[in-house]
This record gives structure tokens, sequence and C-alpha cells, in this order.
């Protein structure tokens, strides 16, 4: 690890204390130049620069990155093509470089938003409402400005036609209000209930009204589109590239918040059929930056010349943020999975300890929590007085161990069939309504359990057969299939599938996401994350309590508590996850020294071709 990776981990834990627990007055109640979760903003009125980007960093040079599978679409904010767009346009991994946000985020704290398109923001103590006032130099590609009507038409478009978690926001606006040249006000319906939601206002992209037609708006589409971000979109090639060419006349390169951000004149993204083509073309140098999540490759598939002579560098990042959960997801929507007795059952037949030795090399660790290796972990933590007062109403939510913080994920004896956990698995399936007939596990009227694993690619296809070789044992008969990425993405959004391997990342500040991935009222609309079918009032309970937490003691209960439901409804097989972050790149692009609470910050990245 080298040595300004030491340095980050050394002052990890302060950032991370700071980023949690901040400060605890008010909100501001007057125009600001940020805004935050819990707290105040850590950095004041005319800062110079985000701390984890160099604003001195050379500007110039093409970086390339590299996914598997395609697109059909450069719009990303419709159902049509919410996961099958290009990469680049509006996403976490690579920044917001075509579209823009009135505030945006800064990766070092929790969740606080700092002025983009708006420049100074207003946001009441009790968050009714929050205005927003738009920078006078603000302006799209084509030089139109952006102004209020933009903001006015976003709502509009992106509330009638727009992605579900698009729809939800913005339905709880009451009204929106001009305020002179410049200004906007929304007023929410819950009288500031969910808390969150200003901030996520403050969010979301700003489109011009004057080169979209809303009456396609809602239709796939490679036409080019416009926005006011640093860069536009160039060369689009479905299946094989796309890429983003800097726009010269950018308005915003001064800004504090752009400041050592997007360095390269090019971007370009290129499309693989699987990840093996992938790496072999990123040993050949096709693409700069490879993040690297499989630790079989890790550990033995760097030996290349290039990794030899220091041509392609290895770093470790250690990052502040939950571990999120990674797993086998089942759609409680199909009856197999309607008993949370059968669903305990087969999380429990997961054989971690051999797949982490066989597959992965011991490389992993197991997961158990929505929000692992955090503070808003429920995991090894005893309910606390607020956290049993939120969930009195739901007794049976939340089983004991789960209760008193000594739940764990059920260890193995790594053999891939441990006769202890397959009898104790089995005897649950029989209080489910199960049992043996012959070598076949059947229903009571005689229907065999089966169930198929839909997976991407041979990396999800080697867990899912390892997890189906253990379940055969006891009579569960699941096939996997691995699907190209369309149909896979096409699936998943009509939940037309038994189970999918998928995860859920976490943040500092988990809020109105959550929602999407586990509300009661996102069950049954297509393209939403809930993936499980969940349909909980303990879960909305504990949804509605985190969205209208004012201390942080509040919201860390609430987020904790949820956690306990979660882990208790055994919605989804746990896997694993890696503690730090790998990332492996070409010499000729490099980082700032300094790195964010989040891990490594793609878009303050820079070309060092003297490398």
């Amino acid at each position: 690890m080298s040595h300004h990776w030491r340095s980050m981990g050394l002052g990890l834990a302060a950032l991370v204390s700071a980023a949690i627990w901040g400060t605890q007055s008010p909100a501001a109640a007057e125009p600001a130049h940020a805004i935050a979760m819990h707290g105040d903003p850590a950095l004041p009125a005319g800062f110079d620069h985000l701390p984890y980007a160099d604003p001195n960093a050379p500007k110039g040079g093409t970086v390339t990155y590299a996914y598997v599978g395609t697109y059909d679409s450069v719009n990303p904010f419709i159902v049509k093509s919410a996961t099958t767009t290009s990469r680049g346009i509006w996403d976490v991994a690579l920044g917001n470089n075509v579209f823009e946000s009135l505030l945006v985020r800064n990766r070092d704290e929790a969740f606080s938003l700092y002025g983009l398109l708006a420049d100074s923001v207003d946001m009441p103590d009790d968050r009714t409402s929050i205005a927003f006032t738009i920078d006078p130099k603000a302006h799209f590609s084509d030089g139109q400005p952006v102004t209020v009507d933009d903001v006015l038409f976003t709502v509009d478009l992106l509330k009638e036609k727009g992605r579900p978690i698009y729809k939800t926001w913005y339905s709880q606006v009451e009204k929106t209000e001009k305020i002179g040249d410049r200004g906007i006000k929304f007023t929410f319906k819950d009288g500031g209930e969910n808390r969150e939601l200003p901030l996520l206002i403050g969010l979301m992209p700003i489109l011009p009204k004057h080169a979209i037609d809303p009456e396609t708006f809602d239709q796939s589409t490679l036409k080019p589109m416009i926005g006011s971000g640093p860069y536009v979109m160039g060369e689009i090639k479905p299946g094989e590239r796309f890429v983003l060419q800097r726009d010269p006349n950018y308005w915003g390169k001064d800004l504090p918040v752009k400041r050592g951000f997007d360095n390269f004149d090019e971007i370009r993204i290129d499309y693989y059929r699987d990840r093996n083509v992938m790496f072999e073309a990123f040993k050949k140098g096709l693409y700069d930056v490879n993040p690297e999540g499989d630790p079989a490759n890790w550990l033995h598939n760097y030996d290349f010349p290039a990794a030899a002579d220091g041509r392609v560098v290895k770093e470790t990042v250690r990052n502040g943020l939950p571990k999120g959960m990674l797993g086998l997801a089942m759609n409680t929507r199909r009856p197999m999975f309607a008993d949370v007795r059968a669903r305990k059952a087969l999380a429990m037949l997961f054989d971690f300890e051999s797949v982490n030795k066989n597959l992965f090399s011991g490389a992993y660790s197991r997961n158990g929590s929505f929000f692992q290796d955090s503070v808003l972990s429920s995991l090894g933590v005893p309910a606390s007085d607020i956290e049993k007062k939120l969930l009195a109403p739901f007794p049976d939510a939340v089983e004991p161990d789960v209760m008193a913080g000594t739940y764990k994920p059920t260890v193995s004896d790594g053999s891939g069939g441990d006769r202890k956990v397959l009898r104790t698995a089995l005897d649950l399936l029989e209080q489910a309504g199960y049992k043996l007939a012959g070598n076949q596990l059947v229903d009571s009227a005689g229907q065999p359990f089966a169930f198929e694993i839909l997976l991407q690619d041979r990396e999800q296809e080697k867990v899912g057969l390892a997890y189906a070789r253990t379940l055969q044992r006891i009579g569960i008969e699941a096939t996997t299939r691995t699907v190209d990425s369309t149909q896979y993405q096409r699936r998943v959004q009509d939940f037309d599938f038994d189970v999918i391997q998928t995860s859920w990342p976490a943040s500092l500040s988990p809020g109105n996401e959550q929602g999407n991935r586990w509300s009661s009222t996102n069950v049954d609309v297509p393209g939403s994350f809930n993936y499980v079918g969940a349909k909980s009032p303990a879960i909305d309970a504990m949804l509605a309590a985190l969205l209208a937490a004012k201390s942080q003691e509040d919201f860390v209960a609430a987020v904790r508590a949820l956690d306990r439901v979660l882990i208790s409804g055994h919605y989804v097989v746990p896997l694993y996850y890696l503690p730090e972050q790998w990332i492996a790149h070409w010499a000729r692009v490099d980082h700032p020294q300094t790195q964010s609470v989040n891990g490594y910050t793609l878009s303050t990245w820079f070309a060092a071709p003297g490398k």
C-alpha cells in the first residue's frame, strides 16, 4: 500500500466520525452556500476546492473505461433505459458529466450539498420547503441559459415520464413557485416529515426545456442530448463504445466544487461481451482503469509484463462507507418464498466458508447487515431504548437474537454439506410445510421445491452452482440461468425472476433510496428496486422514522431498527464483501493523493503521460 493510502487510513476514523456526527446546530434559515442532512456543512462559504480534488491537476488527454454489456439509449432518466443506458452520463462511478443538478454532494461528508447550478439555497429548520437561486453564469452546452423555467419543466417532465424514483420524490411537492428572475421554491406536502426530501430535490437533474420534446421523452433514443455539464455526447455506438468530449465553454469550471474535476478532454467507455475478454483488453492497454472485485483475479492474474514493470499500478483503498449487502434476492411474489421460515432456511444453506476458500482464496468477509462495518449496523449491538420504542408496535418483526445483537450468519464446517446446518434448515422447511419424498423436497400438494437463479455472467454462475449443489443435498432443485444483459435487465425490471444476485450499496446517510428498495408502495411498480417484493408495515414504519429523524441519535436508531427488520425478514441470502476497494490502472493516468471517505473518485483523476 502506498504512503498516501496509509495516510488516508490513519485519518479515516476522524473523518468518518466528523462525517457521521457533525454538529447539532440548526440548518440554515436564510440563503447559504450549502446544506447538510444533519448538523452543518463542513466547508465554509468561500472554500477553494473539495479536499479530495487537486485544483492544480493537469488538463487534457483521454481516459478509457470499460464495462460488460451494452446500451440502447442515452437517456438515463426513463424506465425504458433505466438500467441499460450508456455509462458516464449521470452515475455515481463516472460522475454527472452531461447533466447537472442544483446542488452537488461533498463525498467527504455523510450528506452535505454545495452549490452547483444554484449559487445559494434556503432551507428552513422545519424543512417544509426549500428555495434555490440559479447561478446567472449557468448555461447549457448550446449556450442557452439555465433558467427557473427549465427547473419547472424538469419537475413536470420527470414526474410524468421519469423513472419511478423521480415520480416518488416530485409527487411529495405540494407546489413550486418562481421567486424573481432566478429563484424557485419547493413546498412539501408532508410538512417537513421527510427531512431528506429537500436535499434530494437539490440533487435532481435539470433538463433543457428548449431541447426536449415531452411527447417522446419516455422513448429510448440514441440522439445526443443536451445538458449543462462539463462534457457533451460524442461518438455513440451501442455494443461497442460511448464517448464524451469536453465542452470548451463549460460554464462551471471555476466553481469551488469543480476545481480539480473533469480533467480529461475525452472520456471513452468501451463495452465488452464478458469479463474475461474485458480483462484481456486491460492487460493490452485498451482501457485505463480497472476496479477489481474478483479476489482470484486480483491475487493471481496481475502477473502480466505491464504490471510487473510498473506500467500498471495496483492500489488498495480503504474507505469509511458501510459495506452494504451483496446477496441472492428471493422474490417473495413467488409462492415458494412466501414463508419466512423457508427463506431463513435458504439463507442458512449458503456455505460461505466453502465458497470463500475454494472460489476466492479466502479474500472475502461474510456480510450479514445491510450497513455492514459501520455505526449504522445492528450486528453486535443490542437494540437501544429508542429502537425498542420504534419496534414495539411490531412485536414479531425482529427475531430475539437480532434484537439482542447476537445474530450472526450461519457458519459451516466448510465442506459444502455441513450435516448440522442441513438438518437445522430441513427442520425449518418442514415447519413451513415441506417434506422429503425420497430425494426430493415437496410441498403438501406434492409439488417439488424448485426455482431458478437468474444470473448475468460466469462469475455469478460459479457461486450459483456451488449454492445449488448444497441445496440439492436436501432435495431442493435450484437451476442457474445466465442470460445476456438486455434480457436480464428486462426480466428484473418486470420482477420476472425467482432469485437474482444483486447488491444493496449503503452510504453514511441512507434515506429515500431505502424506500425504493423496501417500501410496500413500490412492490408492484415496474423498474423499482424492491426486488424482493417486501411488503411489511414494520419496514414502512422504520423507513418513515429514519426520514423523520432530526437528531443523529434518532437517525442511527431508526437505521439500525430497519436493519434488524430486514435481517429478520430473511429476504436475502447474504453472500460476502471486500473490506477494501481494489483498483488497478495504467500509470498514464493518476489521481490526487488525498481520497475521500467514499474512497477513490474517478472524476478527479487526470492524465500523467510522463509516467
